[in-house]
């Protein structure tokens, strides 16, 4: 593409149509984007729009699609995966990173963060080697004085440094940090020092002191990014300096910079929380080094924590400084701080209780912003409540002052369940907190899986259980106190392990009925703790709650959650299909009598969500749902399978046809797991998709390739006859797709399960006049790139070919490619190679090829191939005898990451529709040494004298007396 105004006009044209509400107009803008993503130039007309074009809306729209682009583009992987082209040419590059600085800082900030953000992923992958002059071009801006292009800076610098705080130690990284540490550390802590004059030069003007303070905001998060790893020499010597500042600006109070608004943090509760987060990292980390000035911060903090109000506004703040008194109380040489009685019972008072109280903002929140509430409170993002920090202080309390701090708190715990009882609704949450209270008190270790994994004895959870817990949920009305129910289910959630099992089994009912609760929160809770229940392992890894013991309630269980997805808010609640499929799973045949109400409400489902896909988690549990429904059934009844395909096809093929990026995986999982339940022919309207399965645009996206690829499979084992029957002109398609597949590092290995299908199950004649051909390619990829992953495939696939078409077949092609090249691949892949072949069923093709190269091709007995003829019977014993080599060289770690950038539908493995491992050499062999033993029994029998005169001559002592045991072992000698 040319840098032409034609071409800026084309391109503002079609980004105004991605804005489009109508996806008529939008999709089509998309796509034709997409297909100029690959030309030259297209970035730097993106960046000339956003910088000249005279609409704003058109800038906005081009920095985010700017940003996209390089977040899908930047990465070179054409070192790893041959079929991702590199989209950005080096030109581009080149002048993306000469421009992009002062771009950036002469933008308005809402461009500026898109172009900051452009600039940390270009300088994850390229700084500091492949951009040395990033960190000199930054700092340079530092002195211009001008804190909108100071601010741009800091932001750029906080988005590229903040990868410090998450990465693992290594070398590298330790050299980076050294670099930035040394051009930016004294310039970084001068402009601290410069703006925090600023401030009380400007402390009378409000804006300025908005810019200085949004400065120091982004000052104190580049300190925390630079000291997360280890304490830098030179922040250890300016300690004095950034401290005393932090501590003056954390008592800092001015009046210019408060705002009105109650639910967004200001500036100065922003700037407070981070310097809380600085000084617990300090208080953790470098204890040491910290300790003089750790009790004014202390000091500091906690007058914070008694001064400042509820409001939502002070939230972050409030919690991380909650977080750094409880970061600071369970190390053991600050106990001392804490010691006191008066001191816990007023940190109780103060800090704890007030903070755990539910607010109108959490019950509003509850109420409207339900799915949100569920995110915070289930799945624990609920980081920076102050409900979370408080309980994270009990819990750091509790670990030297169990005792008192248990006791101050059962005295507030009755005392708010009192006040409850005087009037619950009025007061209900009293009780809210008081459960809180417990749950916090009495989990000292939990896990998403397990619930809490470690309980304080000091707390009796069955009977709180019963007394407090239980009344809630047997009351007649499910929708009354939706939050005290809440609490109620949540609280047998966290404690399924510690609540004994008759009480959970009463428990069921009561959740089953939940579901039909009008709060979004209380049906999604009761859906979850079902779930997570029919997981509990009981005794011998069987689960904790059988399928007879929920026998009784099975109708009113599926009705009563497949209703709740009719329930306003939760039509795509994924709990609620998370909670079918594991009833689904957990009650096998009971489910059968539903199963045709439950697959048309499955069906109508996937229908109504294909139109719009837009909760991950929802679709797969469905297509696991789908699957469940397929499987039980069929292993009951396998004639049944014709009855799902008729549910299923025709929305199938709709999806299919619109091209639902986001269900074709699934669809075609789903469709394997079908044709492989049928025992005879393929039915035809499989047969019908056979030709488009081969199409070249469905295998460009890489999340299709394995389910593709499981499908064909599928075919293959069902129908290989009619396939060389009816569609011998389709095996030419079948095998580009496996050309296509075996030139990718990242996916030859789905090449070479198609080809073994191929080889497994069509029939010889069918694929007689390309046999030659596929060898050729596979010499041709060993050549160009030999990696571990294509020699293990690349064995497994010889010794398959040998077994089904003999051994003697096996050395002819090899030889008609090239003389003596069997005697080459033998001695160069298979002898040194051997060894590294994993998996049961792929040692045992090994095993029995070898065995039939040893033992029934003639040349490896009277030509110069009988050379290799003991250390391949040596390789053989060292299969099946020495440890497995897992080594891989250094340069292919990384091909097996399925991390290919772009619009791809990432591959989703369906549990459920898993396949049967299958084995080709089956019933033919069960015990492969054996199996060798008997054979050169035979081999010896044929030529007397041979085998055993090889054997003594050159097979190693050890391997010798492993054969012995195998010839002892079948019963049988060598003549």
């Amino acid at each position: 593409m040319e840098l032409s105004d034609a071409n800026l006009q084309t391109l503002t044209e079609y980004l105004k149509k991605t804005l489009d509400p109508d996806p008529a107009i939008r999709r089509p803008a998309e796509k034709f984007l997409e297909s100029v993503e690959g030309s030259q130039n297209y970035p730097l007309l993106l960046l000339t729009l956003l910088e000249k074009s005279q609409e704003n809306v058109i800038k906005v729209c081009a920095s985010v699609t700017f940003k996209n682009y390089i977040k899908r583009n930047w990465r070179i992987v054409g070192i790893l995966v041959e079929d991702e082209p590199n989209k950005i040419c080096e030109s581009d590059r080149v002048a993306i990173k000469a421009n992009i600085v002062p771009l950036m800082l002469s933008s308005p900030e809402q461009i500026q963060k898109q172009l900051s953000d452009a600039i940390s992923i270009i300088g994850r992958e390229d700084f500091p080697q492949k951009w040395p002059d990033l960190l000199t071009e930054m700092v340079n801006r530092f002195r211009s004085g001008d804190f909108h292009v100071i601010n741009g800076v800091l932001r750029t610098a906080h988005s590229l440094f903040k990868r410090y705080r998450h990465e693992f130690k290594s070398n590298e990284l330790w050299s980076e940090i050294k670099l930035v540490l040394d051009a930016f550390a004294l310039p970084l802590t001068n402009l601290f020092k410069a703006t925090i004059e600023l401030c009380s030069t400007h402390a009378n003007d409000a804006s300025a002191l908005k810019v200085l303070f949004s400065s120091l905001i982004l000052i104190a998060k580049l300190f925390y990014s630079l000291n997360f790893q280890d304490l830098p020499e030179f922040f250890e010597d300016n300690m004095e300096t950034w401290m005393t500042n932090f501590h003056s600006l954390l008592t800092l109070d001015n009046k210019l910079l408060q705002t009105d608004d109650e639910e967004e943090a200001g500036l100065l509760e922003l700037l407070k929380s981070q310097i809380c987060d600085n000084a617990a990292l300090y208080a953790q980390k470098y204890d040491e080094e910290f300790q003089p000035y750790l009790p004014r911060f202390v000091t500091a903090i906690w007058n914070l924590l008694v001064t400042t109000g509820q409001e939502v506004k002070y939230d972050l703040l409030v919690s991380n400084a909650i977080q750094f008194l409880a970061s600071v109380c369970e190390r053991p040489h600050y106990k001392h701080l804490f010691e006191d009685q008066n001191t816990l019972t007023s940190i109780c008072e103060k800090v704890i209780v007030p903070n755990m109280e539910f607010r109108a903002a959490d019950e509003e929140a509850f109420e409207d912003n339900s799915e949100e509430y569920i995110r915070r409170d289930l799945e624990g993002s609920d980081i920076d409540t102050r409900r979370r920090a408080a309980c994270d202080l009990v819990r750091g309390l509790c670990k030297f002052f169990e005792g008192p701090v248990t006791g101050i708190f059962s005295g507030y715990v009755n005392s708010m369940l009192q006040e409850y009882a005087k009037n619950p609704s009025v007061n209900w949450k009293h009780k809210d907190a008081a459960i809180y209270l417990v749950t916090s008190l009495a989990s000292k270790a939990q896990t998403q899986k397990h619930g809490i994994t470690q309980a304080n004895e000091l707390v009796n959870l069955t009977e709180f259980f019963v007394n407090h817990i239980q009344p809630d949920l047997k009351s007649a009305s499910v929708n009354e106190f939706p939050v005290l129910k809440a609490d109620g289910i949540k609280y047998i959630m966290i404690f399924r392990n510690q609540v004994p099992k008759e009480q959970l089994l009463v428990s069921i009912p009561l959740l089953i009925n939940h579901l039909q609760a009008e709060s979004i929160v209380v049906h999604t809770y009761a859906a979850h703790a079902l779930e997570r229940l029919f997981t509990m392992k009981g005794t011998n890894n069987t689960t904790l709650i059988t399928a007879a013991e929920i026998a009784p309630f099975v109708e009113v269980l599926l009705t009563n959650l497949f209703k709740a997805l009719t329930l306003p808010g939760s039509s795509e609640n994924e709990y609620i299909m998370k909670a079918i499929m594991r009833s689904f799973s957990l009650l096998q045949e009971s489910i059968i009598p539903y199963i045709p109400s439950v697959i048309t409400q499955l069906t109508q489902k996937l229908l109504a969500v294909s139109k719009n896909p837009s909760k991950p988690h929802f679709n797969h549990y469905m297509f696991e749902s789908i699957c469940l429904s397929i499987r039980i059934t069929c292993k009951a009844n396998p004639d049944a399978v014709g009855s799902f395909e008729e549910a299923l096809f025709m929305v199938f093929t709709e999806i299919l046809q619109n091209d639902v990026q986001e269900f074709i995986p699934y669809v075609f999982q789903v469709m394997s797991l079908l044709l492989e339940m049928h025992k005879n022919e393929i039915p035809s309207s499989y047969m019908a998709l056979f030709p488009h399965l081969l199409q070249p645009v469905l295998w460009e996206r890489t999340g299709n390739i394995p389910p593709l690829v499981r499908l064909l499979q599928a075919y293959l084992e069902r129908g290989a006859n009619t396939i060389a029957s009816a569609a011998a002109d389709k095996i030419p398609g079948l095998l580009g797709v496996f050309q296509k597949l075996i030139a990718s590092k990242a996916n030859d290995h789905q090449g070479f399960y198609l080809l073994n299908s191929i080889i497994e199950h069509m029939p010889p004649g069918s694929v007689d006049q390309y046999r030659k051909q596929i060898f050729i390619l596979l010499f041709q990829r060993l050549q160009n790139s030999k990696t571990t992953k294509f020699i293990k495939s690349f064995l497994v696939f010889i010794n398959l070919y040998c077994i089904k078409y003999g051994a003697l077949a096996l050395q002819e092609i090899f030889d008609s490619i090239q003389p003596k090249m069997f005697g080459m691949v033998l001695e160069k892949i298979i002898i040194p190679e051997i060894q590294k072949v994993s998996g049961q069923v792929e040692k045992k093709i090994c095993a029995v090829g070898i065995t039939k190269i040893l033992t029934e091709c003639p040349p490896m007995m009277d030509t110069e191939y009988t050379k290799l003829w003991t250390p391949l019977l040596q390789a053989l014993i060292g299969l099946f005898e020495l440890p497995e080599d897992d080594t891989i060289p250094d340069e292919e770690h990384f091909i097996d990451i399925e991390d290919t950038p772009g619009y791809q539908t990432a591959f989703s493995q369906l549990a459920f529709a898993g396949k049967k491992e299958h084995d080709p050499v089956g019933q033919m062999v069960n015990n492969p040494r054996i199996h060798l033993a008997q054979s050169l029994h035979k081999l010896s029998t044929a030529c007397p004298g041979r085998v055993p005169s090889m054997l003594s001559t050159s097979l190693n002592a050890e391997a010798l007396q492993y054969l012995q045991g195998y010839l002892q072992a079948a019963s049988v000698t060598l003549l």
